[in-house]
């Protein structure tokens, strides 16, 4: 796989139809129309149903329609694509993060921290594995929504250049998510992603997105909007070297691991 100094990224603030996972790839196929250049398309939590407990009616097989529809458009578009779907594996519901590249699925990480209080953790199973994958020279810690609390679950053992945080965050915890994504990039000395739905789901939660792209030192990378759903923006592995062999911190941290 060509190594990329820089990683050009798009990512997709929209707001899913409920449980309608036909409407909400159409949709997105429409807004990505004519993408060219692109290293990297992110999605939110649930993207194809939102944020729903009902998993006879939104949960898939890994041979479903949505990775069936990923695997077509990173082959179209020559790019990697992720986002996290709701995933019928052997009898037990997972809320899956998925990352395709040139049709194939290289890696996938189970939401680990359920959210107790939506009621999560009563109908998905929770994964028990951090997962890190590289694409393009690029080292990738993947997470789902709620992980981002959890500074020892995101701890980067060095291991990692840049985190995905998938998410349905409703706006009524909107300081927490600015500051967490805000603290897990700095504390890491990592470019974070935190991508974020919008609009009011079927429970009648209101999403305000901030979807936001965080350098190493926890400022906000420049975006252009594309789209009135889809933003662009430019990493560079240069800031992460620079950063991290300045600000030797991590050199620091204490040796707890998760086992």
């Amino acid at each position: 796989m060509q190594l990329h100094e820089n990683l050009i990224i798009q990512y997709v603030e929209f707001n899913p139809k409920w449980e309608n996972i036909d409407n909400n790839l159409q949709y997105l196929t429409s807004i990505l129309q004519g993408n060219k250049a692109i290293d990297l398309i992110i999605f939110p939590e649930m993207f194809n149903s939102g944020f729903s407990m009902n998993t006879t009616k939104i949960a898939e097989t890994m041979e479903g329609t949505t990775i069936n529809w990923m695997k077509k458009l990173s082959l179209e578009k020559n790019s990697g694509i992720c986002g996290s779907l709701a995933i019928n594996e052997n009898n037990k519901y997972y809320n899956r993060f998925i990352f395709i590249n040139q049709g194939k699925i290289i890696a996938q990480y189970d939401k680990h921290h359920l959210f107790n209080y939506s009621g999560e953790s009563m109908v998905y199973t929770p994964g028990n594995e951090k997962v890190i994958f590289e694409y393009k020279g690029w080292k990738i810690c993947p997470m789902i929504c709620f992980d981002l609390r959890f500074p020892v679950w995101n701890r980067n053992m060095e291991d990692y250049d840049l985190m995905i945080n998938v998410a349905s965050w409703p706006d009524t915890r909107l300081d927490a998510w600015k500051s967490l994504l805000k603290a897990r990039a700095i504390e890491n000395i990592s470019y974070v992603c935190g991508i974020n739905r919008i609009g009011i789901d079927g429970n009648h939660l209101y999403y305000s997105g901030h979807s936001t792209i965080l350098s190493p030192l926890g400022k906000k990378v420049k975006t252009k909007k594309i789209h009135k759903s889809l933003y662009q923006c430019t990493l560079f592995k240069t800031e992460i070297h620079k950063w991290r062999k300045k600000y030797k911190f991590l050199e620091q941290r204490d040796p707890f691991q998760w086992i």
